[in-house]
This record gives structure tokens, C-alpha cells and sequence, in this order.
């Protein structure tokens, strides 16, 4: 017997997602098209150029999680009970349940692969709201901006120790958006608390000078600015005169060495989607969404072109659907750009070059291939959810995968055979109104 979503709430049985039931689905399958054909006229100026990785993106996002368009056949050896489990998108920024599974991944070969046992920290950088409008225009700037945040670090630890030589350790993630997805382009970084020598010896960062820092920081930043931006020297020159100049560096998060879950849940943190859809609600019919902050925003006020002063803070934001939409799908990175670097002691090359050393000197100079951390899907579900998607809901026993369906005219019959064959998205619950 097929079963699609058995089992209930006591019994803690797997329930395959419905992404088709969300409101995001909803506005992205309801209004692509619209906002398509409105970006150039609407849009374009504030966001910059329509970019076609938006509309790749969110074209594949409305296929995850769609039995139409392939799945895993899952059968119980004991009792023959079946269900299907439907294929990922694996979009970044458009889907928040592939953002999810990749966040997880970041924490599990952070913990595994990547970080020494050494303490570590929790390095953010911001830049002004006056400097962002930049960086979302040319987002080409993100990875020099996160490298100039690498550099930052680097110097204030050579500067507190006196020593040039010191390596530190950073894993670096570059985020876009902020508490109500408006551009907010800053760096979240997890840093060693020191710097390594070249034979490997770990050294410990004194405490370092927040000023000293800040100062770096603001130079490098303006720096970029100047030599790949000319129109920003005007800009730059007023924020000079201000006394708050916009810029910070926070680092008071700190995790102890070998603490894997604090690893963990710091990496679901920087490497999470952009959007949640716990915070999104319908306001009125006319689909007006609410986006609600987890913590009160300062209200931006545009003064002087594009330099801005704060206003009253808010807890939440209300959007047309397009607006929502062009909001939303501006965090999208397109193909091939890197959202999470790693620098200094824990860069590519560096590992690289320390793996060659070791199997030089341990097995004749062969180089074992660095395991890959790729979990299967059951073992991701049972992070996320703590079920096992695996477990029979009928008779208890271990469920195994017994076949991959991609044929479009066996996935027809097997899924009206199974009465899962339908001729439009699952319709959503009602939405809920904030007017009461």
C-alpha cells in the first residue's frame, strides 16, 4: 500500500514537504511573469539590471519538492508499505529548505574537515547604508569586500603581536540582506582567536583594539571604493566629516575549541536563506505580505542623493507582491559567485599545500583526496527534523530506496496509479490576516 504522508505527531513519522502550500510558492508561481515584464520600468533603477540567474532560480525553485518532476521510490522490506520523496532544487537564496540542507552541510565539514581544535570567534563587519547602494549594483565588489574584511583581521593581529608571519584561520560568509530583506551587504566571519606559524604552532590573539580594527577596516573599505568606483569619492569625503562614520566590527561571540555544536549552529546561522517563511503573512486580498523583523529596524530616510539618517524604528515590513518579490530575489547570487570564502590558514591552498606535507612524510608523498562531507538525504532529514524519514510508519522497520523515477511518462503512471497525479498546485491554506 502507498503511503504519501503517513503517520501523525505522537509517532514523529516523516511528512513529505509541501513547498506548493507555502506563500512564497505562491507569489513566485502568481507574479514571475508579472515581475518579468514590470522589472525594467519598475525596478531597474533601484536594483540594477534584470539578472537572469533570478529568473533560472525561482523557475527551478517551483519544481523542488514536485513529484512531477521526478523521485526516490522508498519501499518497506517487511510490510511493502511505499511512499515517494521528491527531488531538491538546490537553488541558494530562492529556496529555503536547499538553503537549509546546505547550512548543515557548512557546519558539518566546518566541524569535520576544516577548523583546528583552537578557539574561535565570530567576526562581523558592516559597512554604511550610504556605501551598500554600491555593492548591489556591482556585486562583482562583494568578493574584494570580504577580503578586505581577511586583510583587516590579519593586520590587527600582526600589529598585537608583532609578528607579520602569523596566519589566522577565517571562514567568511558574504550576506545581503538584513532583519526585513532589504540590502544590508556585511561579512560574517568565524576567525581563529590567534594566528599559526608555519610549522603549524597556534599562537593566541591578545585582545585586539576594536578602534585599531574599526580603522582598518574603514580604509580598506574606502580604498575599493576609490579604485573601482570613482563616483564614490564625493560620498566618502562626507562620511569623513561625520562623528559615527556607519562602519563596525563586532566580535563578542566566542566559541571554545572542539565545540562542534556551537560550530553548527553558527554556520545554519551566516549560511541561511535570506527570507524565512515563519515571518511571512497575508495582510488583506489584495496579497499584501508582512515581513516581520525578529528585532525592531531603524527606519532609513534617503538625504543628499544617496547618503541616509534614521528614523523611527519598525518590526515589520508590508509589500506589494511584486515589491516583496523584486525585494526578495535581489539576495540571489548569480552562477558561480562564491558566498562562502575561506582565507588565510584554512584557504584551499594552504590546506592543500599542509596535505602534501603530511603525506610526504607519512606514505611516500601520496596524497589521500580530502572526504567529501555529503550526507544522504534521510541523514539530512534527521538533522533538520529529528525523524527518521526512513522509518516505516506502518510497521516500524527500516525503509531503503529501491529506485530513482525520471521518466516523464512513468512518473504519470506511477503517480495516478498512487492518486497523486493532479492538474495544479496543491491549493494553500487560507491566508492569515494581522488586520484583527
Amino acid at each position: 500500500m502507498f503511503s504519501p504522508a503517513s503517520g501523525d505527531g505522537v509517532s514523529k513519522f516523516y511528512r513529505p514537504r509541501n513547498p506548493s502550500a507555502t506563500l512564497f510558492y505562491q507569489l513566485a508561481s502568481g507574479h514571475l511573469n508579472d515581475l518579468i515584464q514590470a522589472y525594467p520600468a519598475r525596478y531597474q533603477k533601484y536594483y540594477g539590471f534584470w539578472r537572469p540567474a533570478i529568473g533560472a532560480s525561482l523557475k527551478k525553485y517551483l519544481k523542488c519538492g514536485d513529484l512531477k518532476e521526478g523521485f526516490a521510490r522508498v519501499r518497506c522490506p517487511e510490510c511493502g508499505e511505499e511512499m515517494f520523496v521528491s527531488f531538491s532544487c538546490k537553488q541558494r537564496g530562492a529556496c529555503p529548505s536547499c538553503d537549509q540542507k546546505r547550512a548543515l552541510l557548512l557546519g558539518l565539514r566546518l566541524a569535520d574537515e576544516i577548523l583546528e581544535s583552537v578557539p574561535h570567534r565570530q567576526w562581523v563587519f558592516t559597512i554604511p547604508k550610504c556605501l551598500r547602494t554600491y555593492f548591489r549594483l556591482n556585486r562583482k565588489l562583494l568578493g574584494p569586500l570580504c577580503r578586505m574584511a581577511y586583510e583587516t583581521v590579519k593586520e590587527a593581529l600582526a600589529r598585537s603581536i608583532g609578528d607579520d608571519f602569523l596566519v589566522p584561520g577565517m571562514v567568511a560568509s558574504i550576506q545581503t540582506f538584513g532583519d526585513l530583506i532589504h540590502w544590508n551587504s556585511h561579512i560574517h566571519a568565524l576567525v581563529s582567536e590567534g594566528g599559526f606559524t608555519e610549522n603549524g604552532r597556534f599562537v593566541k590573539m591578545p585582545e585586539i583594539d576594536r578602534f585599531l580594527c574599526l580603522g582598518l577596516w574603514q580604509s580598506k573599505v574606502y580604498r575599493l571604493l576609490r579604485e573601482q568606483v570613482p563616483a564614490s569619492r564625493p560620498v566618502i569625503q562626507t562620511i569623513r566629516t561625520w562623528k559615527h562614520s556607519g562602519f563596525s566590527i563586532d566580535n563578542k561571540v566566542r566559541i571554545e575549541a572542539g565545540d562542534r555544536e556551537a560550530i553548527r549552529r553558527l554556520a545554519e546561522y551566516i549560511a541561511r536563506c535570506p527570507f524565512s517563511l515563519t515571518r511571512m503573512s497575508t495582510l488583506n486580498e489584495q496579497g499584501q505580505v508582512v515581513y516581520k523583523a525578529i528585532k525592531a529596524e531603524p527606519q532609513a530616510y534617503p538625504i543628499m542623493g544617496n547618503l541616509f539618517q534614521a528614523g523611527p524604528r519598525r518590526t515589520s515590513q508590508v509589500y506589494d507582491p511584486l515589491d516583496f518579490l523584486a525585494e526578495v530575489t535581489q539576495h540571489i547570487p548569480n552562477k558561480g559567485e562564491h558566498q562562502i570564502r575561506y582565507s588565510g590558514w584554512y584557504s584551499k591552498k594552504s590546506r592543500g599545500m599542509r596535505a602534501k606535507k603530511a603525506a610526504a612524510e607519512s606514505n611516500g608523498g601520496i596524497v589521500d583526496k580530502p572526504r567529501k562531507c555529503s550526507l544522504a538525504w534521510a541523514a539530512l532529514i534527521r538533522l533538520v527534523y529529528e525523524v527518521d524519514p526512513l522509518k516505516c510508519p506502518k510497521c516500524g522497520s527500516t525503509m531503503k530506496v529501491i529506485a530513482f523515477i525520471k521518466k516523464e511518462d512513468v512518473i504519470e503512471n506511477m503517480l495516478k496509479k498512487s492518486g497523486l497525479w493532479y492538474d495544479s498546485p496543491v491549493r494553500p491554506p487560507p491566508p492569515v490576516s494581522l488586520a484583527a
